[in-house]
């Protein structure tokens, strides 16, 4: 697999001198080994603007897809290559995926599509740093390389790694709000 992250946060000390306050090597905040799938949570927000202080490390939380309310999410994900027991996934077994990382009801599966289809209300950049991945999308199938972003609007979508490599994205995601044409347009499909 690919080498654990190494995460360095800086702060603040009594004098307000610049410091290293966190140098850690990452591990999983989630490891589903079934669905080959391993999340390293580097840091969250909890609002907007963004306190700038010497707090908590705010990762010491369950891990969930989207973000807090005006939040936002740095993470790493690991994508081993897809096994054939994720092809034959049915409704249940998706939704419990979602229910392993705090959002089952991120899960929009349905016959014929990817099984781990989800849209979060939420603007995603996602950044492939290793290996290839493909964007599946209700009409499209986009690989990616490493080195390619892909701005995600909350859309409906899915990660598939169809290669016999692994492969690593970082994603920042930022709370969102669909727009009122767009949430329409969802209810109506």
């Amino acid at each position: 697999m690919n080498k654990a992250p190494r995460r360095i946060v800086t702060g603040h000390d009594g004098t307000g001198k610049s410091v290293v306050a966190i140098d850690t090597t990452m591990t999983p905040k989630v490891s589903n080994q079934e669905r080959g799938v391993d999340f390293y949570e580097i840091w969250n927000t909890t609002g907007s603007p963004v306190p700038v202080d010497n707090g908590p490390d705010p990762t010491d939380r369950p891990l969930t897809i989207p973000p807090p309310k005006l939040g936002s999410i740095i993470r790493y994900v690991d994508f081993e290559p897809e096994s054939e027991k994720t092809a034959r996934m049915d409704a249940a077994a998706a939704k419990a995926a979602f229910a392993a990382v705090g959002t089952a009801q991120a899960s929009t599966w349905r016959p014929g599509k990817h099984p781990m289809m989800h849209r979060t209300e939420t603007v995603d950049y996602g950044i492939v740093l290793e290996g290839e991945i493909v964007l599946i999308l209700d009409d499209a199938e986009v690989p990616l390389k490493a080195g390619d972003v892909v701005v995600q609007r909350g859309t409906d979508h899915a990660w598939a790694n169809r290669s016999d490599q692994p492969a690593r994205m970082a994603f920042i995601l930022l709370d969102g709000a669909f727009s009122p044409e767009l949430r329409k347009l969802m209810q109506n499909s």
